[in-house]
This record gives structure tokens, C-alpha cells and sequence, in this order.
């Protein structure tokens, strides 16, 4: 493993600690880095209202946007679960439109396995950009 992917993990893992997930009890870290070398941080947020709940991927992608990055070249996600769990739908689909070449890198605190895949083998017919603007 590298110390870059080590890094990413262990920030993951100390930001997994302030993960608000009273409901589900499934917490989750992750911090990812963007094209320019920056590190940001997310965990989960539930809330009553499930559908308001913000999974932690989204979190860190927002802190990112809010300082300027637009490009992830890689993010480390760690679950509280006993396996690597990959993002949800919703969170590879907001990945695939700052970086479909994003590595995507799973672990548990729980287990020793890690995973990685391209977020492109993930979602491999993500909706992007061009639909909309007409360029495809």
C-alpha cells in the first residue's frame, strides 16, 4: 500500500469518528484527493427525514467545490460494516461528474480487505454533461 493510500485511509478513519448516524448506526469516512494534490474530509449525516440524510462522499465532495477543486483523482472510504463497501449510486454519480477516472479505494475499520476499482468500472454509463449541453 502506498503512503499516499495510507494517508488517505487513516484520514478517512479519524473523520469517520464524527460520523452522525444515530438511525442506521453505519458510519462512514472518507477523504479524497483532488487533481491538485488537496485533501478533503467527509463523514455521514443522518437525519430523521431519511431522504435528507448526506452520505459522506457527498460531504467531502462539497468541502472540495467550496474551495475550488473540481477534479478527484482518488478517494478512500471507509465503513464501520465487517466488508469495503462502495459508494451508493447517488454519490458515483456526483463522483463521475468531478472525475470518471477517479480510484476509488474501500475498507472497514473491522477488516483487512482493501478494494479498488475505477469509478468508471463502477458506473460505466453515467449521465454526464454532454446530455445536457448537447454535445453527444
Amino acid at each position: 500500500m502506498a503512503s499516499t493510500e495510507k494517508d488517505l485511509i487513516s484520514k478517512a478513519i479519524k473523520v469517520m469518528k464524527n460520523a452522525y448516524a444515530p438511525y442506521s448506526k453505519f458510519h462512514v469516512g472518507v477523504c479524497l484527493e483532488t487533481e491538485s494534490g488537496k485533501q478533503f474530509t467527509g463523514c455521514n449525516v443522518e437525519n430523521s427525514s431519511y431522504g435528507a440524510t448526506i452520505c459522506a462522499e457527498r460531504v467531502a465532495i462539497g468541502a472540495a467545490v467550496a474551495s475550488g477543486e473540481k477534479g478527484i483523482k482518488k478517494i478512500a472510504i471507509v465503513s464501520s460494516s465487517d466488508r469495503p463497501c462502495t459508494p451508493c449510486g447517488i454519490c458515483r454519480q456526483v463522483l463521475a461528474e468531478f472525475g470518471p477516472d477517479t480510484e476509488i479505494i474501500c475498507t472497514s475499520v473491522k477488516g483487512k480487505k482493501i478494494e479498488k476499482f475505477l469509478l468508471k468500472n463502477l458506473l460505466p454509463h453515467s449521465f454526464d454533461k454532454s446530455f445536457v449541453s448537447g454535445n453527444r
